[in-house]
């Protein structure tokens, strides 16, 4: 047998490749031993050869030949690596020396730090080396080298301030304030949110009343207690006190992230026609079809949904259209244009999850909630108390910053993303006037916030426009946008302020849940997020009306509106623009703003339109459209 040569390059004997040069590459021989009883590798599979030579024709040294063809002038030239080059041997086992040079230079920098600290700490005059940021906290400048030194005390605080609250309780958010004026990090239990630690509140305070304050796991006591020991003005030497110590293990326990608690599992309900739908999801002939000259996707006719319930309960025709007709009622299936709930025959429909607008509903993930839905009025009571929560914690006390960063990464929004989902067939219609104008407001805040955090803040025109449209949810079976929610639920289907977006206004299924009265109130209970935008805040449905109008008058008292009488001019708020049709003509609609705006401008405008001295001008101010980060 002809031994089998094997080539293997030695990449220290490969030379570099410069541009315009020629260079030599040579190769090492190695020849591995090899017998006839034996012809494997070592791994026991045939030796794959990378060159074969015959012994009498050794291998040969490969040259590049000067005459080659030149790059083009315009592509940069190769140019070798700067430094010495460095071979996989030395890369896998460093020389002794590199350690040691490495060793070395740890040690004189650590050295030459420990000197510059203590040349620094004798001359505690030389104003040049030293700066004070806090009382405790000094900053010492060296070259290249940045440290803080910050000095322990025996009074620093080392345990922890946690409150029992709840959303929109007054006596909660003054202890939230007072906590935040005297720069204590605490923690903040809402029991409206974690349900479940309500009992935990009871089982140590014996009541659910609250606020509730421990400091470590001492109960402290409520507003009352507080105010009690901050008038005594004994308020910081009690603090320091009580959390002197470190946290034990029997103190409450703060908020965990992606925990859930046992208590909600027990509230999920599975519908009760769910074995039906799973069955005809298995056996339906979902296709699509040509209807009315158009592709319709994913969908199946009545008829064919009707003989499957047939075989499937054993029973009747009429039977099976009122079992078709409770599934259309719970919003799993639709008619395809909506000309239908459901009935027999050559009807087509399809499932909600196969409806083209569910890509983009953000509180759609994957699949639909097939649980049965919860009374539309308490899901609004969650989302109002949910909501309140994050607004009271992540957002400036006048509400007209939001972290929404801190949102993003909260247990609360978690929460909240994971109710978004129970809205899926939630039955709006069951809503009273109240509960729906609360309702919608909420949501249209609260997808505001998730829009926000999803997509970020929109730039431009058409990226506004397309904020207010494309960003969706599935609500009561259909598709809400932010323009849906305030057009045509709010404002009756009415045009929206900005051209090329058509309403729904001829989908009677969803035109139907429009509030049957315009409100001009609602403009400014809605928050776009922007900085011109009314301040974020969530209504109930039993106060929505009075709360809209303490949004209206904080709004004109914050900006809204200005009167310059020595101008004639007055200079309102854009939205007033947007939305005129909503609002009077210009004499009664001023005349209307009076009752939301103080004395002085009310004072200054009855003087301009009762004067009699001529016309006035109505100047619209300047929109900011940065977010209210």
């Amino acid at each position: 047998m002809i031994p089998i040569k094997f080539a293997r390059e030695n990449p220290r004997n490969s030379e570099k490749v410069t541009n315009g040069q020629s260079c030599t590459i040579s190769s090492d021989i190695v020849s591995p031993p090899c017998s006839n009883s034996n012809p494997m590798s070592d791994h026991g599979h045939p030796a794959t050869p990378i060159r074969e030579a015959v012994s009498q024709n050794p291998m040969k040294e490969i040259s590049i030949d000067d005459s080659y063809l030149p790059p083009h002038p315009q592509l940069p030239k190769l140019e070798p690596p700067r430094g010495r080059r460095v071979s996989l041997e030395e890369l896998l086992h460093p020389p002794e020396k590199f350690t040691a040079d490495l060793m070395k230079f740890v040690r004189q920098s650590g050295n030459a730090i420990s000197k510059r600290i203590s040349v620094l700490l004798e001359n505690d005059d030389d104003s040049d080396s030293k700066k004070t940021i806090d009382d405790d906290v000094t900053e010492f400048k060296i070259s290249g080298v940045k440290v803080l030194v910050k000095m322990k005390t025996e009074e620093e605080i080392r345990g922890r301030i946690t409150f029992f609250s709840r959303s929109n309780c007054r006596d909660s958010t003054a202890v939230r304030l007072f906590l935040r004026e005297q720069g204590f990090d605490f923690s903040e239990i809402n029991i409206d949110v974690y349900t479940a630690r309500e009992k935990e509140l009871i089982e140590r305070t014996g009541s659910s009343q609250v606020p509730q304050i421990f400091f470590n796991e001492k109960h402290f006591g409520g507003l009352m207690a507080l105010n009690s020991l901050r008038n005594s003005g004994e308020f910081d030497l009690r603090v320091k006190e009580f959390l002197k110590e470190k946290c034990c293990g029997d103190a409450p326990a703060p908020v965990m992230y992606g925990f859930d608690e046992e208590s909600n599992k027990d509230v999920v309900v599975v519908d009760e026609i769910l074995r039906f739908v799973r069955v005809l999801r298995q056996k339906l002939p979902i296709k699509d079809r040509l209807l009315k000259m158009k592709i319709v996707k994913n969908c199946f006719s009545g008829a064919e949904m009707i003989e499957i319930l047939i075989d499937y309960l054993d029973c009747g025709r009429n039977k099976a259209v009122e079992v078709g007709m409770r599934l259309a009622k719970k919003h799993f299936i639709h008619h395809v244009f909506g000309e239908n709930e459901f009935e027999d025959g050559n009807h087509y429909y399809r499932f909600l999850e196969h409806e083209p607008f569910i890509s983009k509903c953000y509180n759609f993930r994957g699949s639909t909630n097939d649980m049965e839905p919860q009374n539309a009025g308490i899901v609004g009571q969650k989302l109002f108390k949910i909501m309140t929560a994050i607004l009271e914690s992540y957002s400036s006390n006048d509400r007209s910053c939001v972290d929404y960063l801190r949102i993003s990464q909260s247990e609360e929004f978690r929460r909240y993303l994971n109710l978004a989902q129970d809205l899926h067939r939630l039955n709006i219609v069951e809503l009273s006037t109240e509960e729906k104008l609360a309702f919608f407001l909420n949501l249209y805040n609260a997808m505001v916030i998730h829009a926000l955090i999803r997509i970020g803040r929109p730039e431009g025109v058409i990226a506004r426009r397309s904020f207010f449209t494309d960003f969706q949810y599935v609500v009561g079976g259909y598709s809400y946008s932010l323009s849906s929610i305030r057009n045509d639920i709010l404002r009756r289907g009415r045009r929206p302020s900005y051209p090329f977006i058509i309403p729904f206004i001829n989908d009677n299924a969803r035109h139907k849940l429009g509030l049957q009265k315009l409100n001009p109130l609602v403009h400014f209970g809605l928050c776009d997020g922007t900085k011109s935008s009314p301040v974020v805040r969530f209504f109930t449905p039993q106060g929505v009306e009075a709360e809209l109008k303490r949004a209206a008058r904080e709004f004109f008292q914050n900006g809204g509106i200005e009167v310059v009488l020595d101008k004639r001019t007055i200079h309102l708020s854009k939205i007033i623009k947007w939305y005129k049709e909503d609002f009077s003509e210009e004499k009664k609609m001023l005349k209307w703003i009076m009752s939301y705006i103080d004395a002085n401008d009310a004072g200054l405008l009855t003087h301009l339109l009762g004067d009699g001295g001529g016309s006035f001008n109505i100047v619209y101010q300047d929109y900011d459209w940065s977010i209210n980060n």
